[in-house]
Order: C-alpha cells, then structure tokens, then sequence
C-alpha cells in the first residue's frame, strides 16, 4: 500500500500557465536573487509576463546574461542582469546603484540565492558549514537591509519573499548547514515584519517542497538519474508528483503582488504534503546506510558537479 496519490496527473494536474491576469505587476521592480537558473528564474520569468521590471542578480553574469536575453524574448517584458555576490556587502551595494539607474528602486525583492549539499554533518569542515550559512543566511541579510534601508530613506514600500524549504522547522538529516541557515531566514523575516511594517513593508517565506532543478538535485541526489531521483522523492510526497517551478513562480507572483498586501510574517509550505507525510521512505533515509568509502564517493560527486573536485574536503 503505497502513502501517495497513486495517480497524480489525475488528482493533481499541473497547470504552467500564469495565474494572475495580465499586467497584475505593472510598476512593480523586482530584484530576484539567483535569478539567472532554476526557480529564480521560472520566478523571474513570471514576473516579467505580468509586467514587472525585473532585475535578476547571481555571480556569473554570462549566465545572466543569456537568461535575461532568453526572458524577455519569452515574456516580451522587461528583464535585466546584474552581477552580484550576496556574500559581499559592497558588490551587493555597487549592483543596487546599478538597479535603481537602470530601473528604478526595487519594491519587490525575492531573496532566492542559495547553497546547499548532503553530508554527513561530523564529516563537514568549517569552511563548508560557512559557505552555506554566509549565502542563505547572510547573504539574505545583506540584500534585504541594503534595499531596505534605500526605501526607508526614499520613503518607499517593499514586499520582501524570501525562499527556505520545509525542513527549516521540522529539521533534517544531512543538510544541517541548510537547514540552520533558512530556519534564521525565516526568524528573520517575522522579525523584520514586526519591525519595518510600519515603513510600507511586507515579508514572508515560501518553503518548498522537492521541485526538480538540475543545480540542485546534482548536489542533493548525486549519482542518481533523474528518473530515480524522481521516484526516490515523490515516496514522501503524498501528492505523489514533485512541484513545478511554474507553480512555484505562480504562487511567487501571487505573494509578491498587491492581490496580497494583508499577507505578513507568513511561512507557506508549499509542498504536495509532504510535511504531513513523514516516514522512514521519505528522501534521505538510504544516506543512513552509508559508510565512510560511500561518503567519500559521494562528496567527489559534487564536488564535479560544481566545480570544485581539486579542492579540500566540502
């Protein structure tokens, strides 16, 4: 007896198009971390075809480059690139001066940049356990009070949407750095609700579920195909399908939009019930079998996938 949908198409359906009328974001700029791939770009696009101006901001321009390129022949809407280390307060800075000549002060941020990869947490050096906090962590931080304080001065609104995942609250194995870095992104947001709603602003969180990227399933599965990645994550899903990113951009959309400004210091898990459907077959419960050889096979793996295989342990 399986604990999912056994026919997800069926009771499920996915629909990719845009669910809010058009030009639903006309005069809105949005600023959209890791905005040049994965779910910050299936955000990004959306906003572009509902009429926002949208800037996407990562660290490898070409990458954005080709994205923006690709969004506005797609969307037909505004959508520009603008290089970005979240890590770094003064590069952040440099890009929002750009931002605001180009388009204008940002009212929407969506803080999307991310890191993360399984280990076994007593294998993790320093440096590893850094590099995750000081993007999903800090990085939000910086790029969340650098705009904020410019639409403070400006006397300016905000909508701040910042991506965690479901395991921010109920915690997880094998992503501890991850999991302590978007659990303070969430605090974070409900304070700043607390405290900066009375300049204009609204902040809230959506918490996904397992949704394909290829950036992400290569450090979170390695060495899985797809298709076994695919079936390994949906057993703890009890719609029985991983999201789409269109969906997730939907909802995105919905939170960051006018439609939603009674909406603030909200946490959605956005998830097909997973939250609600934990069991030993969930995703990660094999890693407990592994043995150190195993472990070491599989840091080599991300460490190709990016990039990074000649250097020091994760």
């Amino acid at each position: 007896m399986t604990a999912h949908c056994p026919n997800p198409d069926k009771f499920f359906p996915v629909v990719k198009t845009p669910a809010l009328q058009n030009g639903a974001l006309k005069g809105k700029i949005a600023l959209v971390t890791g905005g040049g791939t994965g779910l910050g770009r299936s955000i990004a696009t959306t906003f572009a075809r509902l009429g926002a101006s949208v800037a996407i901001a990562a660290r490898r321009l070409d990458v954005l480059q080709k994205a923006a390129e690709e969004i506005r022949k797609e969307t037909n809407g505004v959508c520009e690139a603008f290089q970005m280390d979240i890590r770094k307060p003064e590069m952040i800075s440099q890009a929002v001066d750009q931002i605001e000549s180009k388009l204008g002060l940002p009212n929407i941020v969506v803080n999307n940049a991310a890191g993360n990869f399984i280990a076994a947490t007593e294998r993790l050096s320093p440096n590893a356990f850094s590099a995750i906090v000081d993007i999903v962590l800090k990085g939000t931080f910086f790029v969340t009070q650098e705009v904020g304080r410019r639409c403070i001065e400006q006397n300016k609104g905000c909508t701040v949407l910042s991506i965690t995942a479901t395991y921010s609250r109920a915690g997880a194995p094998f992503v501890v750095p991850s999991a302590t870095a978007k659990a303070g992104v969430e605090v974070m947001m409900k304070s700043l609700s607390a405290e900066w709603t009375r300049y204009g602003f609204r902040f809230n969180v959506i918490a996904p579920g397992p949704i394909y990227t290829p950036g992400a399933f290569n450090r979170l599965m390695p060495g899985m195909t797809l298709d076994q990645a695919m079936e390994l994550g949906k057993q703890g899903v009890a719609a029985g399908r991983f999201g789409e990113r269109e969906e997730l951009a939907n909802l995105a959309a919905y939170m960051c939009s006018d439609y939603s400004s009674w909406m603030n210091g909200t946490t959605i898990d956005f998830d097909g019930g997973q939250t609600s459907l934990r069991q030993k077959s969930d995703f990660g419960s094999f890693l407990y079998e592994m043995d150190k050889q195993a472990w070491e096979n599989i840091e080599n793996i991300i460490k190709t996938s990016t990039g990074k295989a000649n250097k020091s342990r994760l």
